[in-house]
Protein backbone atom coordinates (compact mmCIF):
# COMPACT_ATOMS: atom_id res chain seq x y z
CA UNK A 1 0.00 0.00 0.00
CA UNK A 2 1.32 3.82 -0.59
CA UNK A 3 3.26 4.98 2.42
CA UNK A 4 4.10 1.35 3.73
CA UNK A 5 7.46 0.79 4.11
CA UNK A 6 9.37 -2.44 2.60
CA UNK A 7 8.99 -4.34 6.09
CA UNK A 8 5.45 -3.14 6.26
CA UNK A 9 4.89 -4.45 3.15
CA UNK A 10 6.45 -7.63 3.77
CA UNK A 11 4.89 -8.22 6.81
CA UNK A 12 1.40 -7.91 4.83
CA UNK A 13 2.48 -10.43 1.93
CA UNK A 14 3.30 -12.74 4.82
CA UNK A 15 0.14 -12.45 5.96
CA UNK A 16 -1.31 -13.06 2.95
CA UNK A 17 0.85 -16.32 1.61
CA UNK A 18 1.88 -17.29 5.05
CA UNK A 19 4.88 -16.92 7.52
CA UNK A 20 7.63 -19.18 7.65
CA UNK A 21 8.09 -21.59 10.78
CA UNK A 22 10.70 -20.69 12.97
CA UNK A 23 14.23 -22.00 11.87
CA UNK A 24 15.91 -25.26 12.91
CA UNK A 25 18.87 -24.99 15.13
CA UNK A 26 21.02 -27.15 13.10
CA UNK A 27 20.11 -24.62 10.01
CA UNK A 28 22.10 -21.98 11.74
CA UNK A 29 25.61 -23.83 11.19
CA UNK A 30 27.24 -25.38 8.76
CA UNK A 31 26.52 -27.75 5.93
CA UNK A 32 28.59 -30.03 4.15
CA UNK A 33 27.79 -31.26 1.15
CA UNK A 34 29.28 -32.47 -2.47
CA UNK A 35 28.25 -34.26 -5.46
CA UNK A 36 28.22 -37.08 -4.08
CA UNK A 37 29.23 -39.31 -1.30
CA UNK A 38 28.63 -43.02 -2.87
CA UNK A 39 28.81 -44.94 0.52
CA UNK A 40 27.65 -45.08 3.95
CA UNK A 41 31.17 -45.37 4.95
CA UNK A 42 32.72 -42.25 2.83
CA UNK A 43 29.93 -39.85 4.51
CA UNK A 44 31.23 -41.22 7.82
CA UNK A 45 34.57 -41.06 7.34
CA UNK A 46 34.18 -37.23 6.26
CA UNK A 47 31.76 -36.31 9.16
CA UNK A 48 34.33 -37.78 11.64
CA UNK A 49 37.14 -36.16 9.96
CA UNK A 50 35.19 -32.96 10.36
CA UNK A 51 34.96 -33.32 14.15
CA UNK A 52 37.84 -35.08 14.85
CA UNK A 53 39.69 -31.67 13.54
CA UNK A 54 37.30 -29.86 15.52
CA UNK A 55 35.25 -28.24 13.45
CA UNK A 56 31.87 -27.21 13.60
CA UNK A 57 29.29 -28.64 11.48
CA UNK A 58 25.66 -28.99 11.75
CA UNK A 59 24.12 -30.87 8.92
CA UNK A 60 25.97 -33.38 5.92
CA UNK A 61 23.73 -34.55 3.04
CA UNK A 62 23.35 -38.03 1.59
CA UNK A 63 22.76 -36.66 -2.20
CA UNK A 64 21.06 -38.28 -5.27
CA UNK A 65 21.19 -41.74 -6.21
CA UNK A 66 22.17 -43.59 -3.24
CA UNK A 67 18.56 -45.29 -3.70
CA UNK A 68 17.86 -48.47 -5.42
CA UNK A 69 16.06 -46.87 -8.39
CA UNK A 70 14.47 -43.71 -9.30
CA UNK A 71 11.16 -43.58 -7.64
CA UNK A 72 11.40 -46.32 -5.16
CA UNK A 73 12.63 -43.75 -2.04
CA UNK A 74 15.20 -46.43 -0.81
CA UNK A 75 18.52 -46.34 0.51
CA UNK A 76 20.59 -49.17 -1.83
CA UNK A 77 21.96 -51.52 0.90
CA UNK A 78 24.84 -52.42 -1.27
CA UNK A 79 26.13 -48.61 -0.24
CA UNK A 80 24.06 -47.80 2.88
CA UNK A 81 23.65 -50.84 4.82
CA UNK A 82 22.83 -49.72 8.09
CA UNK A 83 21.27 -45.69 7.56
CA UNK A 84 19.94 -46.73 11.25
CA UNK A 85 23.70 -46.88 13.14
CA UNK A 86 24.51 -43.96 10.38
CA UNK A 87 22.04 -41.74 11.48
CA UNK A 88 22.51 -42.61 15.36
CA UNK A 89 27.00 -41.96 14.82
CA UNK A 90 25.97 -38.60 13.16
CA UNK A 91 23.43 -37.25 15.71
CA UNK A 92 26.01 -38.14 18.51
CA UNK A 93 28.06 -36.09 16.70
CA UNK A 94 26.07 -33.26 16.41
CA UNK A 95 25.46 -33.72 13.03
CA UNK A 96 22.18 -33.41 10.76
CA UNK A 97 21.81 -36.21 7.88
CA UNK A 98 19.95 -34.92 5.05
CA UNK A 99 18.50 -36.88 2.36
CA UNK A 100 17.87 -35.94 -1.22
CA UNK A 101 14.38 -36.93 -2.93
CA UNK A 102 13.92 -36.56 -6.44
CA UNK A 103 10.22 -36.43 -8.08
CA UNK A 104 11.55 -39.22 -11.34
CA UNK A 105 9.92 -42.46 -11.08
CA UNK A 106 11.49 -44.86 -12.96
CA UNK A 107 9.11 -47.05 -15.50
CA UNK A 108 11.18 -50.05 -13.53
CA UNK A 109 10.60 -48.39 -9.94
CA UNK A 110 8.30 -51.09 -7.85
CA UNK A 111 6.06 -48.28 -7.04
CA UNK A 112 5.32 -47.20 -10.90
CA UNK A 113 2.58 -49.63 -11.84
CA UNK A 114 0.12 -48.27 -8.56
CA UNK A 115 1.07 -44.38 -9.28
CA UNK A 116 -0.13 -45.05 -12.83
CA UNK A 117 -3.43 -46.70 -12.31
CA UNK A 118 -4.02 -44.09 -9.38
CA UNK A 119 -3.78 -41.08 -11.55
CA UNK A 120 -0.39 -39.87 -9.51
CA UNK A 121 1.90 -39.27 -12.47
CA UNK A 122 2.02 -36.37 -14.52
CA UNK A 123 0.05 -36.96 -17.72
CA UNK A 124 0.90 -36.33 -21.32
CA UNK A 125 -1.89 -34.87 -23.82
CA UNK A 126 0.00 -36.75 -26.57
CA UNK A 127 3.10 -38.96 -27.49
CA UNK A 128 4.76 -41.20 -24.86
CA UNK A 129 4.31 -40.61 -21.54
CA UNK A 130 8.50 -40.24 -20.24
CA UNK A 131 9.77 -36.83 -19.08
CA UNK A 132 13.16 -37.83 -19.03
CA UNK A 133 16.03 -40.28 -19.81
CA UNK A 134 18.86 -39.04 -18.03
CA UNK A 135 19.81 -42.31 -15.47
CA UNK A 136 16.60 -44.23 -16.64
CA UNK A 137 13.41 -43.56 -18.12
CA UNK A 138 10.84 -41.43 -15.94
CA UNK A 139 8.17 -39.97 -15.17
CA UNK A 140 7.44 -37.08 -13.34
CA UNK A 141 5.09 -37.80 -9.84
CA UNK A 142 2.25 -35.32 -9.68
CA UNK A 143 2.82 -32.98 -6.62
CA UNK A 144 -0.31 -30.93 -7.32
CA UNK A 145 -2.26 -34.54 -6.39
CA UNK A 146 -3.31 -34.91 -2.46
CA UNK A 147 -3.43 -38.49 -3.21
CA UNK A 148 0.52 -38.71 -4.53
CA UNK A 149 1.52 -36.16 -1.97
CA UNK A 150 0.61 -38.82 0.46
CA UNK A 151 1.89 -41.86 -1.48
CA UNK A 152 5.11 -40.18 -1.96
CA UNK A 153 5.91 -39.63 1.85
CA UNK A 154 4.51 -42.69 2.94
CA UNK A 155 7.35 -44.21 0.97
CA UNK A 156 9.63 -41.68 2.22
CA UNK A 157 8.48 -42.45 6.00
CA UNK A 158 8.79 -46.24 5.51
CA UNK A 159 12.22 -45.84 3.96
CA UNK A 160 13.75 -42.73 5.70
CA UNK A 161 11.76 -41.19 8.47
CA UNK A 162 11.63 -44.74 10.28
CA UNK A 163 15.08 -44.84 9.80
CA UNK A 164 15.85 -41.56 11.80
CA UNK A 165 15.85 -39.31 8.87
CA UNK A 166 13.78 -35.92 9.65
CA UNK A 167 15.36 -33.60 6.58
CA UNK A 168 15.11 -33.50 2.94
CA UNK A 169 16.27 -31.95 -0.26
CA UNK A 170 13.72 -32.02 -2.43
CA UNK A 171 15.44 -31.93 -5.70
CA UNK A 172 14.28 -31.45 -9.52
CA UNK A 173 11.46 -29.34 -8.31
CA UNK A 174 10.75 -28.04 -11.61
CA UNK A 175 9.64 -31.21 -13.80
CA UNK A 176 12.00 -30.63 -16.93
CA UNK A 177 10.37 -31.88 -19.43
CA UNK A 178 11.78 -33.09 -22.52
CA UNK A 179 12.51 -29.49 -24.52
CA UNK A 180 10.32 -27.99 -21.60
CA UNK A 181 7.01 -28.73 -23.79
CA UNK A 182 4.71 -27.85 -21.18
CA UNK A 183 1.64 -27.23 -23.09
CA UNK A 184 2.06 -31.16 -23.60
CA UNK A 185 1.59 -31.85 -19.60
CA UNK A 186 -1.42 -31.44 -17.36
CA UNK A 187 -1.56 -31.60 -13.74
CA UNK A 188 -4.33 -32.45 -11.17
CA UNK A 189 -4.45 -29.18 -10.50
CA UNK A 190 -4.91 -28.34 -13.97
CA UNK A 191 -3.04 -27.67 -17.04
CA UNK A 192 0.39 -27.63 -17.02
CA UNK A 193 1.17 -23.77 -18.95
CA UNK A 194 -1.63 -22.47 -16.50
CA UNK A 195 -0.30 -23.92 -13.16
CA UNK A 196 3.42 -25.29 -13.43
CA UNK A 197 4.76 -22.55 -11.01
CA UNK A 198 2.86 -24.45 -8.12
CA UNK A 199 4.68 -27.64 -8.58
CA UNK A 200 6.94 -26.62 -6.04
CA UNK A 201 4.88 -25.72 -3.46
CA UNK A 202 2.81 -29.29 -4.01
CA UNK A 203 6.25 -31.28 -3.48
CA UNK A 204 7.04 -29.43 -0.04
CA UNK A 205 3.64 -29.51 1.22
CA UNK A 206 3.61 -33.15 0.89
CA UNK A 207 6.69 -33.89 3.28
CA UNK A 208 5.22 -31.20 5.68
CA UNK A 209 2.33 -32.42 6.07
CA UNK A 210 3.78 -35.77 6.70
CA UNK A 211 6.58 -34.64 8.94
CA UNK A 212 3.58 -32.93 11.28
CA UNK A 213 1.40 -35.85 10.88
CA UNK A 214 4.41 -37.52 12.40
CA UNK A 215 4.88 -35.20 15.12
CA UNK A 216 7.70 -32.83 13.92
CA UNK A 217 7.37 -29.35 14.88
CA UNK A 218 10.99 -28.50 13.12
CA UNK A 219 10.70 -28.70 9.73
CA UNK A 220 12.93 -27.79 6.55
CA UNK A 221 12.96 -28.88 3.54
CA UNK A 222 15.73 -28.14 0.64
CA UNK A 223 14.32 -27.22 -2.37
CA UNK A 224 15.30 -25.85 -5.69
CA UNK A 225 12.40 -23.68 -6.51
CA UNK A 226 9.32 -22.17 -4.34
CA UNK A 227 6.32 -19.99 -5.20
CA UNK A 228 4.24 -17.74 -3.37
CA UNK A 229 3.46 -19.51 -0.11
CA UNK A 230 6.34 -22.50 0.06
CA UNK A 231 7.62 -20.37 2.70
CA UNK A 232 5.05 -21.33 4.99
CA UNK A 233 6.07 -25.44 4.38
CA UNK A 234 9.57 -25.06 5.58
CA UNK A 235 11.03 -24.50 2.27
CA UNK A 236 14.72 -23.68 2.04
CA UNK A 237 15.49 -22.70 -1.73
CA UNK A 238 18.77 -22.59 -3.27
CA UNK A 239 19.61 -21.47 -6.83
CA UNK A 240 20.50 -24.52 -8.41
CA UNK A 241 23.30 -25.99 -10.41
CA UNK A 242 25.18 -22.66 -11.10
CA UNK A 243 28.46 -22.19 -12.50
CA UNK A 244 31.90 -21.99 -10.83
CA UNK A 245 32.72 -18.12 -11.84
CA UNK A 246 33.12 -15.03 -10.20
CA UNK A 247 30.42 -13.99 -12.53
CA UNK A 248 27.43 -16.65 -11.18
CA UNK A 249 28.81 -15.70 -7.87
CA UNK A 250 27.80 -11.78 -8.95
CA UNK A 251 24.41 -13.17 -10.17
CA UNK A 252 23.89 -15.10 -6.75
CA UNK A 253 23.83 -12.09 -4.82
CA UNK A 254 20.78 -10.93 -6.76
CA UNK A 255 18.82 -14.14 -6.62
CA UNK A 256 19.51 -14.33 -3.10
CA UNK A 257 18.26 -10.73 -2.68
CA UNK A 258 15.61 -11.46 -4.48
CA UNK A 259 14.36 -14.43 -3.54
CA UNK A 260 14.36 -12.47 0.40
CA UNK A 261 12.15 -9.94 -1.04
CA UNK A 262 9.83 -12.36 -2.85
CA UNK A 263 8.82 -13.82 0.84
CA UNK A 264 10.99 -16.80 1.33
CA UNK A 265 13.49 -15.89 3.58
CA UNK A 266 15.21 -19.40 4.18
CA UNK A 267 18.08 -19.25 0.74
CA UNK A 268 21.33 -20.59 0.02
CA UNK A 269 23.48 -21.29 -2.94
CA UNK A 270 26.15 -23.38 -3.81
CA UNK A 271 29.28 -22.42 -2.11
CA UNK A 272 32.10 -22.36 -4.79
CA UNK A 273 29.16 -23.47 -7.56
CA UNK A 274 28.23 -26.39 -8.83
CA UNK A 275 29.82 -26.88 -12.33
CA UNK A 276 33.30 -27.08 -13.32
CA UNK A 277 35.13 -26.08 -10.43
CA UNK A 278 38.61 -27.79 -10.24
CA UNK A 279 40.03 -28.28 -7.25
CA UNK A 280 43.85 -27.83 -8.35
CA UNK A 281 42.94 -24.90 -10.01
CA UNK A 282 44.67 -21.61 -8.71
CA UNK A 283 41.15 -19.66 -9.80
CA UNK A 284 38.47 -21.86 -8.59
CA UNK A 285 40.52 -22.04 -5.32
CA UNK A 286 40.33 -17.79 -4.87
CA UNK A 287 36.60 -18.03 -5.96
CA UNK A 288 36.25 -21.02 -3.27
CA UNK A 289 37.61 -18.90 -0.66
CA UNK A 290 35.41 -16.13 -1.30
CA UNK A 291 32.14 -17.96 -1.84
CA UNK A 292 32.97 -19.33 1.63
CA UNK A 293 33.35 -16.53 3.51
CA UNK A 294 30.19 -15.02 1.54
CA UNK A 295 28.06 -18.04 2.78
CA UNK A 296 29.02 -17.44 6.53
CA UNK A 297 26.54 -14.29 5.96
CA UNK A 298 24.29 -16.37 3.99
CA UNK A 299 20.83 -17.54 5.56
CA UNK A 300 22.07 -20.93 5.35
CA UNK A 301 25.94 -21.80 5.04
CA UNK A 302 26.27 -24.94 2.84
CA UNK A 303 28.70 -26.11 0.82
CA UNK A 304 28.05 -28.29 -2.56
CA UNK A 305 29.55 -28.89 -6.02
CA UNK A 306 30.46 -31.40 -8.64
CA UNK A 307 34.15 -30.27 -8.29
CA UNK A 308 35.92 -31.26 -11.56
CA UNK A 309 37.36 -33.89 -12.89
CA UNK A 310 35.30 -36.09 -12.09
CA UNK A 311 36.83 -39.76 -10.71
CA UNK A 312 34.98 -41.78 -13.48
CA UNK A 313 33.19 -40.46 -16.80
CA UNK A 314 32.30 -44.09 -18.13
CA UNK A 315 29.07 -45.25 -17.56
CA UNK A 316 28.69 -48.01 -14.86
CA UNK A 317 26.03 -49.85 -14.21
CA UNK A 318 25.34 -52.67 -11.31
CA UNK A 319 22.22 -55.32 -11.76
CA UNK A 320 21.29 -52.97 -14.68
CA UNK A 321 20.75 -49.74 -12.65
CA UNK A 322 22.85 -47.19 -14.04
CA UNK A 323 25.23 -45.56 -11.19
CA UNK A 324 26.39 -41.20 -10.89
CA UNK A 325 30.23 -41.36 -10.48
CA UNK A 326 31.03 -38.77 -7.98
CA UNK A 327 33.05 -35.42 -8.31
CA UNK A 328 36.54 -34.68 -6.80
CA UNK A 329 36.96 -33.76 -2.78
CA UNK A 330 35.02 -30.98 -1.46
CA UNK A 331 35.59 -30.63 2.15
CA UNK A 332 37.41 -27.57 3.78
CA UNK A 333 41.21 -29.62 3.94
CA UNK A 334 40.45 -30.22 0.42
CA UNK A 335 42.10 -27.06 -1.17
CA UNK A 336 44.87 -26.47 0.13
CA UNK A 337 46.47 -26.03 3.91
CA UNK A 338 46.71 -21.86 2.94
CA UNK A 339 42.72 -21.83 2.03
CA UNK A 340 41.73 -24.36 4.97
CA UNK A 341 42.85 -21.49 7.42
CA UNK A 342 40.86 -19.33 6.16
CA UNK A 343 37.93 -21.64 5.33
CA UNK A 344 38.36 -22.63 9.22
CA UNK A 345 38.16 -19.09 10.29
CA UNK A 346 34.44 -18.81 8.57
CA UNK A 347 33.45 -22.09 10.24
CA UNK A 348 33.86 -20.18 13.66
CA UNK A 349 32.60 -17.20 12.79
CA UNK A 350 29.51 -18.44 11.78
CA UNK A 351 29.26 -20.09 15.13
CA UNK A 352 30.24 -16.99 17.02
CA UNK A 353 27.34 -15.05 14.36
CA UNK A 354 24.83 -18.15 15.54
CA UNK A 355 22.31 -16.34 18.34
CA UNK A 356 22.59 -13.03 15.95
CA UNK A 357 21.70 -15.32 13.29
CA UNK A 358 18.86 -17.15 15.23
CA UNK A 359 17.32 -13.95 16.27
CA UNK A 360 17.07 -12.83 12.67
CA UNK A 361 15.11 -16.36 12.00
CA UNK A 362 12.48 -15.72 14.47
CA UNK A 363 12.10 -12.31 13.35
CA UNK A 364 11.46 -13.59 9.82
CA UNK A 365 9.39 -15.94 10.84
CA UNK A 366 6.92 -13.71 13.25
CA UNK A 367 6.97 -10.66 10.81
CA UNK A 368 8.16 -11.89 7.52
CA UNK A 369 11.43 -9.89 7.65
CA UNK A 370 14.12 -11.17 5.21
CA UNK A 371 17.35 -12.48 6.91
CA UNK A 372 19.32 -10.68 4.16
CA UNK A 373 18.07 -7.76 2.03
CA UNK A 374 18.75 -4.90 -0.12
CA UNK A 375 20.03 -1.47 1.79
CA UNK A 376 16.47 -0.13 1.35
CA UNK A 377 15.29 -2.49 3.76
CA UNK A 378 16.73 -0.89 6.61
CA UNK A 379 16.90 2.51 4.87
CA UNK A 380 14.54 3.84 2.57
CA UNK A 381 14.62 7.30 2.99
CA UNK A 382 18.59 7.49 1.66
CA UNK A 383 18.38 7.30 -2.26
CA UNK A 384 21.68 6.19 -2.55
CA UNK A 385 20.84 2.91 -0.96
CA UNK A 386 18.13 1.88 -3.30
CA UNK A 387 20.69 1.43 -6.07
CA UNK A 388 23.47 -0.54 -3.86
CA UNK A 389 23.26 -3.65 -5.97
CA UNK A 390 26.94 -5.37 -4.63
CA UNK A 391 25.96 -5.37 -0.94
CA UNK A 392 23.12 -6.18 1.78
CA UNK A 393 21.64 -5.96 5.19
CA UNK A 394 22.53 -9.12 6.98
CA UNK A 395 19.71 -9.18 9.47
CA UNK A 396 19.47 -5.01 10.72
CA UNK A 397 22.83 -5.05 12.40
CA UNK A 398 25.56 -6.29 9.69
CA UNK A 399 26.11 -4.36 6.26
CA UNK A 400 28.23 -7.18 4.42
CA UNK A 401 30.19 -6.42 0.95
CA UNK A 402 30.94 -9.72 -0.94
CA UNK A 403 34.05 -9.44 -2.53
CA UNK A 404 32.93 -11.05 -6.21
CA UNK A 405 36.14 -9.96 -8.64
CA UNK A 406 39.49 -12.16 -9.30
CA UNK A 407 42.47 -10.76 -7.97
CA UNK A 408 40.85 -8.29 -6.06
CA UNK A 409 42.06 -6.99 -2.60
CA UNK A 410 40.24 -3.50 -1.59
CA UNK A 411 36.81 -2.89 -2.13
CA UNK A 412 34.36 0.16 -2.79
CA UNK A 413 31.50 0.43 -0.20
CA UNK A 414 28.69 2.75 0.27
CA UNK A 415 27.35 2.85 4.09
CA UNK A 416 23.70 4.60 4.31
CA UNK A 417 23.52 7.32 6.10
CA UNK A 418 21.80 8.00 9.60
CA UNK A 419 24.43 6.15 11.88
CA UNK A 420 28.09 5.55 11.99
CA UNK A 421 29.73 1.97 10.99
CA UNK A 422 32.77 0.62 12.47
CA UNK A 423 34.43 -2.19 10.01
CA UNK A 424 34.62 -5.34 11.67
CA UNK A 425 38.56 -6.01 10.29
CA UNK A 426 40.11 -2.95 11.01
CA UNK A 427 37.66 -1.22 13.16
CA UNK A 428 37.73 2.06 11.85
CA UNK A 429 34.76 3.83 12.33
CA UNK A 430 33.10 6.03 9.40
CA UNK A 431 30.01 8.12 9.13
CA UNK A 432 26.88 7.09 7.00
CA UNK A 433 26.28 8.76 3.97
CA UNK A 434 29.41 7.82 2.24
CA UNK A 435 31.44 5.38 -0.42
CA UNK A 436 34.52 4.22 1.44
CA UNK A 437 37.19 2.29 0.35
CA UNK A 438 38.56 -0.65 2.29
CA UNK A 439 41.12 -3.74 2.22
CA UNK A 440 39.86 -6.73 1.13
CA UNK A 441 43.03 -9.28 1.55
CA UNK A 442 41.79 -13.11 1.06
CA UNK A 443 41.43 -13.55 3.94
CA UNK A 444 39.04 -10.91 4.53
CA UNK A 445 35.14 -9.88 3.62
CA UNK A 446 34.03 -6.78 4.31
CA UNK A 447 31.67 -6.28 6.99
CA UNK A 448 30.45 -3.17 8.62
CA UNK A 449 28.77 -2.95 11.99
CA UNK A 450 25.91 -0.70 12.95
CA UNK A 451 26.55 2.20 15.22
CA UNK A 452 25.65 1.00 18.55
CA UNK A 453 25.77 -2.53 18.32
CA UNK A 454 28.85 -4.97 18.85
CA UNK A 455 29.94 -8.26 17.60
CA UNK A 456 33.03 -10.33 17.16
CA UNK A 457 33.65 -11.33 13.78
CA UNK A 458 37.42 -10.74 13.36
CA UNK A 459 39.02 -11.15 16.43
Amino acid sequence: MAGDTPFELEERYAQVTGHSPMMPEYGLGYWQCKLRYRTQEELLSVAREHKRRGLPMDAIVVDFFHWTRQGEFKFEPRDWPDPEAMVRELRGLGIEPVVSVWPTIDERSENFGEMSEKGYLVAPDRGMAYHMSWMGNTVFYDATHPGAQQFVWERCRENYYDKGIRCFWLDEAEPEYGPYDFDNYRYYAGPALQCSNVYPVGYVKGFYDGLKTAGETEILSLVRCAWAGSQKYGALTWSGDIHSSFRAMREQLQAGLSMCVAGIPWWTSDIGGFIGGNIQDPYFKELLVRWFAWGAFCPVFRMHGERSPWYEREEEFIDGVRQLTSGQDNEVWSFGEDNYEILKKYLFIRERLRPYIRDCMRAASDTGAPVMRPLFFDFPGDKTAWEVEDAYMFGPDLLVAPVMEEGQREREVYLPEGCRWTDANTKTVYEGGRRVTVPAPLDIIPVFVREGRSYSIYE
